[in-house]
């Protein structure tokens, strides 16, 4: 054996050890995040019309990162606000304490700061101003490795727009059942 052939032969060996060879690692990330909990609030699309969506990052401690990690999560009271310094925090959203914290856990209801860009936050506050419009979390899901709040721009909706929501609902499921059928 020469030495470019063993040369190649260690580099091979390398990747395997690594777990490079043959995989993408931007497939293993994705393959990894399905593993991960979403944590929905099925009440927002209930409740609210969604208007626009944003993505923004969570600033969390090494407890409440933890809880999320594990599920732990209710976003159904939670809404988010600007301050007077232009921060978005989010409120109401209760994080359970990890169990394995002992004394220096996190309280379970703290406001929260989201991390957005200053331009963004500007026209969600032009939004916001608007009559009737809120910012509702949507869901918490992770992407790569960090944690992200994807944050519902919504107008709330009267008991006259629940029930034509949940008619509509229907009329569709009605409408592919008798597809179903039809082609079957």
């Amino acid at each position: 054996m020469n030495l470019t052939a063993i040369a190649s032969i260690i580099a091979v060996g390398a990747n395997t050890a690594l777990g490079l060879a043959g995989k993408d690692m931007a497939a293993k990330a994705k393959k990894n995040d399905k593993h991960r909990p979403k944590i929905v609030n099925r009440k927002a699309h209930h409740d609210y019309f969604v208007l626009e969506t944003i993505e923004a990052g969570m600033y969390l401690l090494g407890t409440e990162i933890k809880s999320v990690r594990n599920g732990k999560v209710s976003l159904d009271e939670g809404f988010a606000r600007i301050n007077r310094d232009d921060e978005l925090f989010l409120y109401g959203v209760d994080i359970a304490p990890y169990e394995q914290a002992g004394p220096r856990n996190h309280e379970p209801t703290r406001p929260r700061k989201l991390l957005v860009h200053k331009r963004q936050i500007k026209d969600l506050s032009k939004h916001v101003k608007q009559k009737g419009n809120t910012l509702i979390p949507m869901n918490i899901h992770f992407k790569r490795g960090l944690a992200k709040l994807e944050l519902g721009l919504c107008r709330g909706k009267s008991r006259g727009d629940k029930r034509q929501t949940i008619k509509t609902r229907e009329h569709k499921i009605e409408i592919a059942r008798a597809m179903r059928k039809r082609y079957k």
